[in-house]
């Protein structure tokens, strides 16, 4: 029985106890992002409580999750993506020259950088499928092309490293906007990007079939699952998402810069296992990675209001990281233990 599928029978059973809780992925997320919570709103003092304080992590915590919940979907199927920086700066930068430096209406600018998203997560799907090469040095490999390539051709059209551009009202609107002047439109889109993903990993076919592929690729493709199919699709999901925050970034600071994203490569994946998802693929859940966000959020930001170095930040998240990656295997374990059992006794 999977992971998942325990989870969900465990759950699903009247006055389970706290062991049951422990064995989805998702409860050492929650311990992380209540703890950091708790921590920053003590250390930090009301400026963290109030409004702009939490309009300061969620609006880091969207941006992130907004890459993080399609990379954890790529990370659940057993691959790995670090292209991400380089997809988000390259989409950027092409809805900047495009409609910024040419002139082009916005819209065009919009579909060019997403598609350019998808193409490159189509393309890192194509050669890890087809070469059967490890996900982690393909799209290493892409991510250096691609911000060379985004280089090369901006020096070579721009004649510079940045491009400014002013997007239609409507597009500033639902990207670039503030909410009440303080929350980015990308808490929203974030949302959106959440309700997606959990309807893929729960409610539909190909939830099984990723956790599937992430537990046992051969097991799966013999039990006539479209493996190559399903991962070329999910790493053009991830793309998508970087492609979507470069489109976000451009219209909220009014152009695009060739260095732009690159944190977003192991951002995202701190997110991601912190929020519970294994790197060994076949277990992870969407709420997970949502807390995952949440916490490297409230850390990425809250060290500014305890009035601390920054550098610390990078020691908690750090620490956060490697508890994360001990306590996964751990519940992971429990979470087949309770399985086994119970198909005992069933």
């Amino acid at each position: 029985m999977s992971a998942k599928a325990t989870a969900s029978k465990v759950a699903s059973k009247p006055g389970f106890d706290i062991t049951a809780i422990a064995r989805r992925p998702e409860f050492g997320a929650l311990i992380g992002a209540v703890a950091v919570f708790i921590f920053f709103s003590v250390a930090g003092g009301s400026g963290f409580t109030d409004p702009g304080g939490w309009a300061s992590w969620l609006n880091v915590a969207s941006e992130v999750g907004i890459i993080a919940l399609p990379v954890a979907l790529v990370m659940i199927a057993g691959d790995l993506d670090l292209s991400v920086g380089s997809t988000l700066a390259a989409s950027s930068m092409t809805m900047a020259i495009l409609s910024g430096f040419f002139g082009l209406p916005t819209w065009v600018g919009v579909i060019a950088a997403l598609l350019f998203g998808v193409l490159v997560g189509w393309l890192n799907g194509y050669l890890v499928t087809k070469t059967n090469l490890p996900s982690f040095v393909v799209t290493l490999a892409s991510m250096f092309i691609v911000m060379g390539a985004t280089l090369g051709a901006t020096r070579l059209i721009v004649g510079s490293t940045s491009v400014t551009m002013t997007a239609d009202p409507f597009f500033q609107i639902i990207f670039g906007n503030l909410i009440f002047g303080l929350f980015e439109t990308a808490v929203v889109w974030w949302a959106i990007i959440a309700i997606i993903v959990s309807w893929v990993l729960y409610k539909s076919i190909y939830g099984n079939w990723i956790y599937a592929i992430g537990g046992d690729m051969v097991s799966a493709r013999a039990t006539g699952i479209p493996v190559n199919k399903v991962r070329i699709a999910l790493f053009m999901g991830s793309g998508f998402g970087a492609a979507l925050v470069g489109v976000i970034q451009t219209c909220i600071y009014n152009g695009a810069q060739v260095a732009a994203g690159q944190s977003f490569v192991f951002n995202s994946i701190i997110a991601v296992v912190v929020g519970g998802v294994l790197l060994t693929g076949g277990y992870g859940s969407t709420l997970g990675v949502i807390l995952g966000t949440i916490t490297f959020g409230i850390v990425n930001q809250g060290i500014y209001y305890t009035g601390w170095d920054a550098d610390w930040a990078a020691l908690i998240l750090g620490l956060l990281l490697l508890a994360a990656v001990l306590t996964n295997n751990t519940f992971r374990r429990l979470a087949l233990s309770g399985g086994k059992k119970e198909k005992k006794n069933d």
